[in-house]
């Protein structure tokens, strides 16, 4: 009779962490707190606005999932969403930087976004509770290359990539794990914006950039966002303790790096 060794598959595991998911109202997001929730973890939900889908997802997860409205690029909300964690689940094990802001414009016309404030935030508890953290930033293949429309967007991607690397070597000390999610074109409600501004600056018709972007893919089809969930589960657990400085390419072969 063969016995099954359970170490491995509990190493893929979230069971006793707890996650702050930003931006985990809507979208990818929602799907990453889902998928952290099913995985074991606790959850804490910090975003500008909620949404019947998370309102849905806390009735069924009422004892592990908690939202608190929080915009990223202010301090005190930051200071208040951490504490918030800390008192409701007792510590923070994983961050996952997902807020973002996506923008459309010429070069000239466009303006850049900053919302990594709660990166260092986070580090400092994780360092003080001397715990293994993990931290997963959401880049995207707009950071692997440059398009002319969505500039600004494109190198807030690239810094991330870079800023990645840089953290993951200042917290190797400390035992935090620093990587990245590298996702391409995924299927959610904010490309309908997404392929509006297309049809503005190109001159196309609705739903032509969202059809044709999906058929360049090399796999054929716009990704959802449950794809994108396993490799923000794997990078937050332990079975991925020896990889740090990464950014995981989700975007159905578009990118090879």
């Amino acid at each position: 009779m063969n016995v099954v060794n359970t170490e491995y598959m509990d190493r893929f595991t979230l069971n006793g962490k707890t996650a702050i998911i930003t931006g985990g109202a809507a979208g990818i997001g929602l799907a990453f707190s889902e998928g952290y929730l099913e995985a074991g973890a606790s959850v804490m939900v910090c975003d500008i606005r909620t949404t019947p889908e998370l309102e849905d997802l806390q009735k069924r997860y009422s004892d592990h999932l908690c939202f608190t409205l929080c915009d990223v690029t202010k301090t005190p909300d930051i200071d208040r969403a951490i504490a918030e964690t800390r008192k409701t689940f007792g510590g923070i094990d994983i961050l996952l930087n997902n807020a973002a802001i996506f923008d459309m414009a010429p070069l000239t016309e466009s303006h850049e976004q900053m919302y990594d404030k709660i990166f260092s935030a986070v580090a400092k508890v994780m360092i003080e509770q001397k715990t293994h953290g993990k931290i997963i930033n959401m880049a995207s293949q707009a950071g692997r290359r440059g398009e002319a429309l969505v500039s600004h967007y494109c190198a807030s991607k690239a810094a991330v990539i870079s800023y990645t690397q840089s953290a993951a070597l200042a917290l190797a000390p400390y035992h935090i794990n620093v990587n990245a999610v590298s996702p391409g074109v995924v299927d959610t409600p904010m490309w309908k914006e997404v392929d509006a501004l297309f049809a503005r600056y190109e001159g196309l018709k609705p739903g032509e950039k969202k059809a044709a972007v999906g058929r360049q893919v090399p796999l054929g089809y716009m990704g959802k966002p449950i794809d994108i969930v396993g490799a923000a589960i794997f990078l937050a657990s332990s079975a991925s303790d020896y990889i740090t400085a990464q950014t995981v390419n989700v975007d159905g072969g578009n990118v090879m790096s």
